[in-house]
């Protein structure tokens, strides 16, 4: 059996889709695969793999630890996916992205959940041969499909009406872009929106101050129902017509799974990452008026929108968790190999 050190702190702040991830995989490994990984969380026990999720400071200091095996760093963000994130001034946000580059350097292997960033680090000084690509999954048990028919019953529970329903979902901050989720609800007034999520690094976050003035004041069709926990996000999903990201930068946003687990249409503001990893499976446009337009598209076409349930559905079916736990298996396999 394979020792395996977890060592984490994605779960201390709610809302953020690096928690996501981090939680599933847990629950992943130790209900599929506790028949060969031993699996510890912030324990310094020897092993034969330290896995690494966030960069937090003790962490770093522990990878000079040889009793802690290989030294496996998953990549949830880079430099450039942090900008119009968190308001970081210099010279401090120059130190933490140096910082950010030799933790990764620290680790014997890392991780990605897009193969798009693998050239990215690559022109950081990380060989390639030194970075595996696997994709980000949800638990059909979390994130599920309702009958028609409950999805009416949800939109009574939480005070939506029968109206063509837009959601959208993650932290309030700028580069989500929350400004052209709102934009598009001043432009669309017949439409319902919903942003669930929050500020979840308060006021660091980039653009906090203009954005809570109108997530207290929003337009009458747009809400803001705040961090909403994952046994409840599931709702909102199956109560929405389409789901909208409209990012400036991402790596594999968990929400996008989610919503295609819970059989929901996804549009996505076009980003080169997308085609690696869901290529046909989704609606692009490239800025709020092709947003817009595709929308108001969506809400007279009942055919396109079947068709983007069903893609949907195949999408969840190939990052599904009996495909996933086969690949993280094999991988702390080869890797606790490759060290011996």
């Amino acid at each position: 059996m394979i020792k395996i050190n977890m060592f984490s702190r994605a779960d201390s702040v709610k809302g953020q889709g690096v928690g996501s991830a981090y939680l599933e995989l847990i629950k992943l490994l130790r209900t599929r695969a506790q028949d060969k990984l031993d699996v510890s969380i912030n324990h310094l026990r020897r092993a034969d793999i330290s896995h690494y999720h966030t960069v937090n400071f003790p962490y770093y200091l522990s990878t000079f630890l040889p009793f802690l095996g290989k030294k496996i760093g998953y990549v949830h963000f880079i430099p450039e996916t942090l900008e119009g994130s968190l308001k970081i001034p210099q010279p401090f946000r120059a130190i933490f992205y140096h910082y950010l580059i030799s933790f990764y350097k620290r680790m014997d292997h890392l991780v990605v959940v897009n193969p798009t960033f693998i050239p990215k680090l690559t022109a950081y000084g990380i060989k390639p041969e030194n970075v595996t690509y696997i994709p980000n999954f949800v638990s059909r048990q979390e994130f599920y499909e309702v009958p028609t028919e409950e999805k009416k019953v949800l939109r009574q529970k939480y005070d939506y009406d029968s109206r063509f329903t837009v959601l959208g979902v993650g932290q309030i901050q700028e580069r989500k872009g929350v400004f052209d989720f709102i934009e598009l609800a001043k432009r669309l007034p017949n439409v319902q929106f919903i942003w669930a999520g929050g500020f979840s690094f308060g006021r660091m976050t980039d653009g906090y101050t203009e954005l809570k003035k109108i997530v207290d004041n929003p337009p009458a069709n747009l809400r803001f129902p705040g961090i909403v926990d994952r046994d409840r996000l599931v709702d909102y999903y199956n109560l929405s017509d389409v789901f909208l990201l409209p990012s400036y930068n991402e790596l594999f946003p968990m929400s996008i799974l989610e919503s295609f687990s819970t059989g929901t249409p996804v549009m996505v503001r076009d980003l080169d990452l997308y085609p690696a990893i869901i290529e046909g499976k989704y609606i692009g446009a490239k800025d709020v008026n092709e947003m817009e337009r595709q929308l108001r598209e969506l809400e007279q076409s009942p055919e396109q929108l079947t068709h983007l349930q069903t893609v949907a559905r195949e999408a969840a079916a190939y990052y599904s968790e009996e495909r996933l736990v086969t690949i993280w298996e094999e991988f702390y396999q080869k890797q606790a190999n490759e060290d011996k």
